[in-house]
């Protein structure tokens, strides 16, 4: 057990709930933030019905105000923040013929800006503190732009850019910060169908990939990880 608070920011049914779940394991008492309330309230109820703590923050990742008030009620009802997860993406798909300014503007904003507040919010806690835990949830998009995936990559780009600057500043802070290349498709509800097509284990399980992110948080400091690359074993990289 611990008396640290773990924020996830981001999340759905698949990768964001079963990183709350791997934390709340190990002792963490978890703040669990996204828009969709919908999402929040149910795992908050399992984890106090396993024993453990949680509260659901309602926050728009791109509101500034709303990621403070997250940052602040994990530490006022929960404990000193220990670990902070952004799993937030904003995805946006076609042609550069035809892209939307609008869309490519709101997919940054989700995929990147949240990332920056969440980060900078979390980063003023834990300095004081020498230690604390932060992890960006990325996508190969933002190691390689692809075909009609530039609005994707622009956001992820400068996620990982985001990631890195933080790591090299904040690491002598006793800060580790990470970015996860999640790449591959994630075994969610909407893709269950896909699981029964394809191979075994052909697609990301959630909680393997919570798992990694827990051992990403466990690592010594003379061993820190800055970028992790995740995928399955039948990928093609």
């Amino acid at each position: 057990m611990t008396d640290k608070s773990c924020i996830v920011l981001g999340l759905g049914p698949s990768t964001g709930a079963s990183v709350a779940r791997r934390f709340a394991k190990a002792g963490y008492s978890i703040a669990v933030g996204a828009r969709r309330a919908e999402h929040l309230d149910p795992l908050v109820d399992e984890i106090k019905k396993a024993g453990g703590k949680a509260i659901a923050v309602p926050t728009d990742a791109t509101d500034e105000a709303a990621v403070k008030q997250l940052v602040e009620r994990a530490e006022t009802d929960l404990g000193p923040l220990g670990v902070a997860v952004y799993n937030a993406s904003g995805r946006v798909k076609g042609s550069i013929l035809d892209l939307k300014t609008d869309d490519v503007v709101n997919a940054w904003r989700v995929s990147c800006l949240g990332g920056f507040l969440l980060g900078r919010e979390a980063a003023k806690r834990m300095v004081p503190q020498n230690e604390g835990t932060i992890l960006f949830t990325g996508a190969t998009s933002g190691l390689r732009g692809s075909a009609e995936f530039a609005g994707f990559a622009i956001g992820k780009f400068g996620l990982r850019a985001l990631a890195q600057s933080m790591a090299r500043e904040l690491g002598p802070k006793g800060i580790h910060v990470a970015y996860a290349n999640i790449d591959g498709q994630i075994h969610t509800p909407r893709q269950a169908h896909l699981a029964k097509e394809r191979a075994p284990d052909a697609l990301l399980d959630p909680d393997a990939i919570a798992e990694s992110y827990f051992q990403l948080h466990s690592q010594h400091r003379s061993a820190w990880t800055q970028e992790l690359d995740l995928r399955p074993w039948v990928e093609k990289f």
